[in-house]
């Protein structure tokens, strides 16, 4: 079975937390903290796998969780980090951010390995937090907890040419001649349901992959039928064989039928209504002495700038000239598949996405104000103070959260202390 959309959870691993412990050795009466670092939470990463071409397997676990970092330990010792989680995907997939629908990462091209999630960093042990004028801090960093997405995973075929048209006018026919592919061939309007890929070898030619995608129907792009997930797969095509019965075998008229599936491809919300087409008028071979139906295809197509090929796919007659034309077409597009840009980017989203409280308060015996909250140890967990990108996010959170505003409520002034758990800050307005 093709299964080509799917819906999963991933969760990136806590990081270990911090330990609190004092060295308590027979000669060193007050040895001071030597409380470890938590190890750092495993990572969620998705790679490409060529050996898949199905998302069949996210229909049976739809829960995926990194290991998490171990607690720190006595003596300075930093916990074990926990195992990153490799999550294999067929190359083509989309990764989405399910609520918005917004693109994280196509996991096309170059892109064959991604970190949509970063693992909680482990947190300070108390060894960090000894001052002049705290010798015995009591408090470890806990470390920063794991995160969680809800994803849809979309795989779209990558082909270079797309095979479109009406059920049942001879598009897997058509592929079974020029390819390997062995499509299931039948005279029964919903045909094809799982794309199927053809490689075409030409003598002397690019050869070149190609693709018989579900069906389609009137209505596809409103979601009709297979709508959508037919749409979605061409989007990747560089160029497309429009294939219409010439015929009219089943008493449909071949331009109405061109008319209706331009009509779909140019109602969805892409660029596929542009792409080049190459029309295939098939089922020639069946064509009623005296039929006009040819010249009225190719006086349609001539006003729409389509080239058309009269085939027929059941007696081999006029594909190798279609083929070589199409390879000819190729060499003159440009050889990058089509890859989707970022919309979403999880590290940046979820760093500021917290709702939970804090306290700004003034602590009279230590003259230092303070900072605190289960909102405030989040932000420490994901911030590198030591670094410029991470000061500079702190100061931005502070300010974001009026942390600031209620600070100078308090009549917090210039050269004042600022206390936010195991860090102390001069405040400079």
């Amino acid at each position: 079975m093709f299964i080509d959309k799917a819906k999963i959870v991933v969760m990136s691993g806590k990081g270990g937390d911090g330990h609190v412990s004092f060295r308590r050795e027979k000669y060193v009466p007050a040895g001071g903290p030597d409380g470890g670092d938590g190890g750092k939470g495993g990572d969620v990463i998705f790679e490409v796998d060529e050996g898949l071409n199905t998302l069949v397997d996210f229909r049976h676990i739809r829960k995926y969780k990194a290991q998490p970092g171990e607690p720190g330990g006595k003596r300075r010792c930093t916990g074990k980090s926990g195992e990153d989680l490799i999550i294999k995907v067929p190359a083509g997939t989309i990764i989405r951010e399910a609520s918005s629908g917004k693109v994280i990462a196509d996991m096309s091209g170059d892109l064959t390995r991604y970190t949509i999630l970063k693992g909680g960093r482990g947190g300070n042990g108390n060894m960090h937090y000894a001052t002049s004028t705290m010798q015995a801090p009591k408090y470890a960093q806990p470390g920063q907890p794991s995160r969680t997405l809800e994803l849809i995973l979309e795989l779209k075929v990558i082909a270079d040419v797309g095979l479109v048209g009406f059920p049942n006018v001879g598009k897997s026919t058509l592929l079974s001649m020029v390819s390997g592919a062995k499509p299931k061939i039948a005279n029964y309007h919903f045909t094809t349901l799982n794309p199927i890929l053809g490689v075409v070898d030409l003598d002397g030619a690019r050869g070149f992959v190609m693709a018989d995608i579900p069906g389609l129907i009137e209505g596809a792009a409103d979601g009709a039928g297979l709508g959508h997930e037919f749409l979605a797969h061409i989007e990747r095509t560089k160029l497309l064989i429009h294939v219409v019965d010439a015929a009219g075998s089943e008493d449909r008229d071949p331009v109405e039928d061109i008319k209706a599936i331009n009509k779909e491809l140019s109602a969805y919300e892409s660029e596929i209504g542009k792409k080049k087409q190459v029309l295939a008028a098939n089922k020639c071979d069946l064509l009623p002495e005296g039929s006009d139906a040819l010249e009225r295809i190719r006086a349609y197509c001539d006003s729409l700038g389509v080239e058309v090929f009269p085939i027929s796919a059941a007696t081999g007659s006029g594909i190798k000239e279609l083929m070589y034309h199409v390879s000819g077409l190729l060499e003159q597009m440009p050889s990058e598949t089509t890859v989707f840009e970022q919309e979403y980017d999880p590290e940046e989203m979820l760093q500021m996405d917290s709702t939970e409280p804090f306290t700004v308060s003034y602590d009279e015996k230590a003259r230092e104000y303070v900072v605190e909250g289960p909102r405030i140890e989040r932000m420490l967990g994901y911030t590198n103070l030591e670094t410029e990108k991470g000061f500079i996010f702190f100061q931005k959170f502070l300010q974001e959260n009026k942390i600031i505003d209620r600070l100078k409520e308090l009549g917090c002034k210039e050269g004042d202390t600022v206390r936010l758990y195991g860090h102390r800050f001069d405040y400079y307005d």
